[in-house]
Formats: C-alpha cells, sequence, structure tokens
C-alpha cells in the first residue's frame, strides 16, 4: 500500500530569512525617504509659489541657485565665507577648551560649583544680543570683539551639558575606580570624560548653532564683513535671491558641521551611538 508523502518542513534557514524579511521595513518607510523627501515637497512648493510674490520681498530656488553660481564663481562668496569661518572655527575651539575643563572643575570641585553656578546660569539666561554693544565699547570692532561674542555665545551649552553629563556619572564606576586607586587624573580621563562624551557632544552641536547666531550679530554690530555683510549689502539693494544666498549657506554650513560631529561621536564613542 504506497503512502503519500509528508510535505517537507521549511528549513531553518529559510524560517531565519523569512523572519528577517518580515522585519524590514519597506523601501519608503525610512529616515532617509521622510527627510529628503520633505526637503523637496518644501522646495517644489517654494519653486511654484515664489514666481506670484513681488521679487522685492522675496525670491524663490532656481534664482537663488543662479545667484549662488554667480557669487561662487565671482569669488564673492567664498572670500566672504572665509571671514566667517575664521571667526566662527576660533569661537569654537576656545569655548570647547575652555568650557569642557571648567565644566568637569565645577562637577568635582564642589566650593568651584556653589561659586559659578549663580553667574554662569545668570549669564545664559541674558540674552547677549543686549551685551553686544558694550563688548564693541570695551574690545574694539575687529576680530577680537567678533571672537569673543561668539565665543560668549556658544561656551554656556557646552559648560552646562558637559556639567550635567559628570554629574549624571555612575557612582558604582567612580567606587571601582578608587578601589583600584586611580589618581584624580586618571578618574577624568578614565572614567568621568568617557562618561560624559555624549553629553559634551549635545553641547558643541547647541554651541554651533549659537555660533552661527552669534557671528551674524557680531558681523553686524562691529566691522561689516562675512555673510552678515553680504546680507545686509543685497537686502539694502533689494536683491532678494543674493540675500537668500548667505541665509542657506548658514543652513548648510550648520547642518554640516553637526552631522559631522554626530560622525565623530559614533567613531569616538561606540558604545553610546546616536540615533540618526
Amino acid at each position: 500500500m504506497s503512502t503519500i508523502p509528508s510535505r517537507p518542513s521549511a528549513a531553518p534557514a529559510d524560517e531565519a530569512a523569512g523572519a528577517v524579511a518580515a522585519d524590514t521595513p519597506p523601501f519608503w518607510y525610512r529616515p532617509a525617504v521622510f527627510r529628503y523627501g520633505f526637503l523637496a515637497i518644501i522646495l517644489i512648493a517654494w519653486q511654484i509659489t515664489g514666481p506670484f510674490i513681488n521679487p522685492i520681498f522675496f525670491s524663490y530656488p532656481s534664482k537663488i541657485a543662479i545667484a549662488f553660481y554667480e557669487t561662487a564663481v565671482s569669488g564673492e562668496l567664498l572670500y566672504y565665507l572665509g571671514q566667517s569661518l575664521e571667526v566662527l572655527i576660533y569661537a569654537l575651539l576656545i569655548a570647547i577648551a575652555v568650557g569642557i575643563p571648567l565644566a568637569i572643575a565645577m562637577a568635582r570641585v564642589r566650593w568651584l560649583d556653589w561659586a559659578l553656578d549663580l553667574p554662569i546660569n545668570a549669564l545664559y539666561a541674558t540674552p547677549l544680543v543686549a551685551l553686544v554693544p558694550i563688548l564693541v565699547l570695551w574690545f574694539g570692532i575687529y576680530l577680537k570683539a567678533k571672537i569673543i561674542i561668539v565665543f560668549l555665545f556658544a561656551i554656556f551649552p557646552i559648560v552646562i551639558n558637559t556639567y550635567q553629563g559628570v554629574r549624571e556619572c555612575d557612582k558604582n564606576m567612580l567606587e571601582v575606580a578608587r578601589s583600584f586607586r586611580s589618581t584624580e587624573r586618571q578618574v577624568w580621563l578614565d572614567v568621568l570624560l568617557p562618561f560624559a562624551l555624549p553629553y559634551i557632544a549635545a553641547g558643541i552641536r547647541l554651541a554651533i548653532g549659537r555660533g552661527l547666531v552669534g557671528m551674524i550679530i557680531a558681523e553686524f554690530y562691529t566691522t561689516i564683513s562675512g555673510l552678515g555683510f553680504m546680507v545686509t549689502k543685497y537686502a539694502n539693494l533689494f536683491a532678494m535671491d543674493k540675500t537668500f544666498v548667505p541665509v542657506i549657506v548658514l543652513m548648510v554650513l550648520g547642518v554640516t558641521l553637526t552631522s559631522v560631529l554626530k560622525a565623530v561621536e559614533r567613531r569616538i564613542a561606540p558604545w553610546r551611538r546616536a540615533e540618526t
């Protein structure tokens, strides 16, 4: 009597592959699709509606692209961008070099924390734009004044975030370091800094945004130069296409610096990968 062969069971590898395929989201449900798709929608809507608005007050992407090409080819954009980057880079480097050690020292030395807590929070809450004319009177209108203004805009997010990261360090980790007779310097380098690194990176990201704002304000109040000069120059001429060029360059610059910082953070702190 013949028997009907039973249907072979699926191999474990096939079952695993099916599970992975089921868990894989569709192509359209990905972060990049939403990010760049929404940006494309904004640009398309902007391009469609832009020509119907008075060009004295507004512009649209195609005209801005032409203006970008003209200012880039003439060398004007690169010249003023270089002036702004000089101020921003110097100020950010000084803010990082001062802010991170200061925040760690405040978190580790109680009397220093008591002494500096009120001034730092007061200055952070103060609209720094109101202090810019005073800083100009004190430090002049040239490069030094601009660096000091951007430094003040950038340092407080670094100090506050680093301080919070060090204060939230796991106490058990500190006890283990002390049990192995670690010196204070070793505790800083081997425990506190690695733990606080994501907080430091978040503070620097905030500092980049505030630094860009401070850079433009400094260029408005001091010697008119850099991208701030381009904004003022072409706004006074009602050339809105060229006025938008430095504004968009500032947006791209901020996004680029933040993305680079995220990549560096993932490289040096792989245990705390940030979601992208």
